[in-house]
């Protein structure tokens, strides 16, 4: 019988505290909702890209040459360690779709004769291979068909080797070798396209018969990369081998990985901060609620209720709000683990959609949180289970009061009574003051850390695409040429700036730390292209020596003054060493630049260029792009706003999807954080404000006692928050960067204010609740509990 009472009891507070329970309930389902869809959506990201690597069997190594004899395939499927060998012809060619005027590249990949390829498998999404009979059918990748909504059927104009030629789309596919198809650094599925095209046609068009320019490995397993590598590279190398690479070095694998590496790093640092808030704001609450049914707790062992069943009564009071929370954001985490996964998938073109949530992953988070919730109650229970039950029916001893420093200091006599009565409660009770200014200031950082990825984003746009890169298209040569071109470019109609500049693949080596990588000449006065220092301002180009982005610096151990050997991929292969100068602040990427001429000397060669810059009249910008189209060696123009709209379509929305969720759930955990310090402090203050009543208080005045009080401690928590919200997202950010793009720990004025405004929101809406409970109070029956 004395069970079931309990457990009528147990109703019965549930029911007087759903407010408290419903909030409680929401926090802890948010953060474990969090953690569940982080942590499922990185983990079928990475389950997705091994099984699709798998399956279409992916190649280990890559390598790109001038031309070679097929009679070396006999070579290098000999090499140790080699399990299989594709040899192939590659050529990117401009194309002329119909209504766009920017020109787009085509990367042409020759099928095999038999007809699919047997390394990175290709997984047909629409129509059917090319017919090797018909030399103009086609197959294109599905991203590239979306972008300009190409079907089978369709045409598109390619200048193959000077000559243009119409081409038709028989096939729509995917390939693990483009999961991202990235050309420049972003990847760009409106200007790049991959096009399959059958292998008589191909070789026929650039005289490759009996010859290929481009390789891949699949590896047998056990065997050393870095072996087959050199192996490799001494076979190609007197066919203008560009050098051999491994998958962490091909350019999709790389972005692939980096931004699931990105998903991952999220979903370690972020959500584990919810759970935690979430836990602490558990341990405030529950320990406040506990210690306000002293006397309550008292009575039960009165009547004769053991220690042991009154601890567990309580304990299935916080089990039971904690596991509704629980259960409810397994729930929501998985429904929003499910569409992060379908959103990522778009942009990264799996063959086919893989979602799970492993056991372990909501297990830890509800663990965690109930473990948390627990130990809260279990700390609030001892100090009162334990005590007599006379002693413990008796209201907590008064305070010793002590004169604060501002009772002493004087500072005092300017506030009215009433405010000296709010801050002489604040000041009597300092560790309850303390937790739960530290409970509201961390409503902020968690918000903060939702909101300040747009902040970042737009940072970074602002830096690379505006301040480092200021041209408007850039036009990327086939092979170098000489300086004329630039001239010729700069006398179009329509173009009013053109800056060339020389680039030339290269391998850094700094000890035993090593990265391929470009080189970058730019002209002594550039304006298209700026180098910034950290405090972006302009580094003048020295006449002598390499500039390195200072990740790149980071990544070869190296600072300005060092020395690093520098060995080109190309021509004659020159080997020698150098030292850098500088350090130059890029958010993208991990570059090396020289001044123009002096990469000329270093490379022992003319005036020689591979791209030009152009600044363009906006009216005139597709006349200019359309002239562009015919010139002879431009392999693209990559238009700068076309890349911008790419990057932020890619890579920045993978980044807004997941915080946009971490937003609403910041905001959630923020109104439940402040409404349970207002209610769990009227329940405290209770009697206090009902004596005050008594003594001829009004409402309102009583009211403004308890509010003034909150506000005072909300607003001591706001710049603390504030301070926290930085130091949360400097610390994550530290632990965020990749390759491709360094995410700048940037946070505006506007997201600062939208965090505290979620605050103060939260802080109305619950002084409205607290003020209407306040109106309500029954006086005698308030003051009859302390009798």
């Amino acid at each position: 019988m004395s069970i079931k009472t309990l457990d009528k009891k147990l109703v019965r507070d549930l029911m007087q505290m759903r407010g408290q329970v419903l909030t409680i309930g929401l926090v802890v389902a948010c953060g474990v909702a969090s953690l569940v869809a982080a942590m499922s959506t990185y983990d079928s990201l990475q389950w997705m890209q091994a099984s699709y690597y798998h399956e279409s069997h992916f190649a280990h190594v890559f390598a790109s040459l001038k031309r070679a004899p097929l009679a070396l395939q006999a070579k290098i499927v000999a090499l140790p360690g080699v399990a299989e060998a594709e040899m192939r012809v590659v050529y990117d060619v401009t194309l002329d779709i119909p209504e766009v005027a920017a020109p787009a590249v085509g990367r042409m990949i020759a099928l095999p004769k038999s007809g699919a390829p047997r390394l990175n498998q290709l997984h047909l999404r629409r129509g059917r291979l090319p017919n090797p009979e018909r030399p103009e059918e086609i197959l294109i990748n599905e991203a590239f068909a979306k972008a300009h909504r190409f079907t089978p059927d369709d045409t598109l104009r390619a200048l193959i080797n000077g000559k243009y030629q119409t081409l038709r789309i028989v096939g729509v596919a995917l390939s693990p070798e483009y999961v991202f198809a990235i050309r420049g650094g972003v990847p760009d599925d409106r200007q790049f396209g991959i096009i399959r095209i059958n292998h008589d046609a191909l070789t026929a068009a650039f005289n490759m018969e009996g010859a290929f320019n481009d390789v891949v490995l699949r590896l047998a397993p056990g065997a050393s990369r870095r072996q087959v590598i050199e192996h490799l590279d001494e076979l190609l190398t007197p066919y203008g081998s560009l050098g051999a690479f491994g998958r962490s070095e091909q350019l999709s694998h790389r972005f692939l990985t980096d931004e699931i590496k990105q998903q991952g790093t999220m979903a370690t640092t972020i959500p584990p901060i919810f759970v935690a808030v979430a836990a602490f704001l558990l341990n405030v609450v529950l320990t406040r609620v506990v210690s306000i049914q002293r006397e309550q707790i008292a009575t039960l062992k009165a009547l004769g209720y053991s220690n042991r069943t009154v601890a567990l009564h309580y304990m299935k009071l916080v089990a039971l709000i904690t596991l509704a929370g629980i259960g409810l954001g397994i729930v929501l985490g998985s429904g929003l683990g499910r569409l992060m996964t379908a959103n990522y998938v778009t942009f990264f073109h799996f063959p086919v959609f893989l979602f799970r949530v492993q056991p372990w992953i909501p297990l830890l988070a509800g663990g965690v949180t109930l473990a948390a919730a627990l130990l809260a109650a279990l700390n609030a229970i001892r100090r009162v289970v334990w005590l007599a039950p006379a002693e413990a029916m008796r209201p907590p001893a008064p305070r010793a009061y002590r004169g604060s420093f501002l009772e002493r200091s004087g500072l005092m006599r300017a506030l009215s009574p009433q405010g000296r009565m709010v801050v002489r409660s604040i000041t009597s009770r300092p560790l309850r003051a303390f937790f739960t200014v530290l409970g509201i200031a961390l409503a902020l950082p968690i918000t903060i850390l939702g909101l300040f990825w747009h902040d970042a984003m737009a940072h970074l746009i602002t830096m690379q695409f505006t301040m480092i890169d200021r041209s408007d298209a850039i036009v990327v040569f086939t092979d170098p040429v000489i300086d004329r071109a630039r001239r010729e470019i700069a006398r179009l109609p329509g173009v009013m700036q053109a800056e060339a500049f020389r680039t030339v693949p290269v391998r850094l080596r700094a000890g035993h730390r090593s990265y391929r990588t470009d080189i970058m000449g730019i002209g002594q006065g550039a304006e298209l292209r700026r180098l910034l220092d950290a405090e972006q301002r302009s580094i003048p180009l020295p006449p002598d020596g390499l500039l390195l982005t200072d990740r790149l610096g980071e990544r070869l151990g190296v600072k300005a003054g060092d020395t690093i050997t520098v060995e080109v991929l190309e021509g004659e292969r020159a080997r020698r060493d150098i030292v850098v100068q500088a350090m130059v602040n890029e958010l993208m990427g991990l570059s090396a630049y020289m001044e123009l001429r002096a990469l000329r000397r270093f490379l022992r060669e003319g005036e020689t260029i591979s791209a030009v810059s152009m600044a363009v009249e906006a009216v005139r910008a597709n006349e200019v792009y359309t002239q562009l189209k015919a010139l002879p060696k431009v392999v693209t123009v990559s238009v700068k706003a076309v890349a911008l709209q790419s990057f932020k379509d890619t890579t920045a929305t993978f980044v807004l999807v997941f915080t946009g969720i971490l937003t609403v759930f910041a905001v959630i955990i923020a109104i439940g954080i402040v409404y349970n310090n207002a209610r769990i402090t009227l329940a405290e203050r209770a009697w206090e404000l009902a004596s005050l009543r008594v003594l001829g208080f009004t409402q309102g005045e009583v009211s403004r006692l308890l509010l003034a009080e909150l506000s005072l401690e909300i607003l001591v928590a706001i710049p603390l928050g504030w301070w926290l919200g930085y130091q949360f997202v400097a610390a994550i950010l530290a632990e965020h960067q990749t390759e491709m793009f360094r995410i700048p720990p940037i946070i505006s004025a506007r997201s600062y204010a939208l965090a505290t405004l979620a605050i103060m929101v939260s802080a109305i809406v619950s002084a409205l609740i607290v003020r209407r409970r306040i109106d309500h109070l029954d006086l005698v029956e308030v003051l009859k509990t302390h009798e």
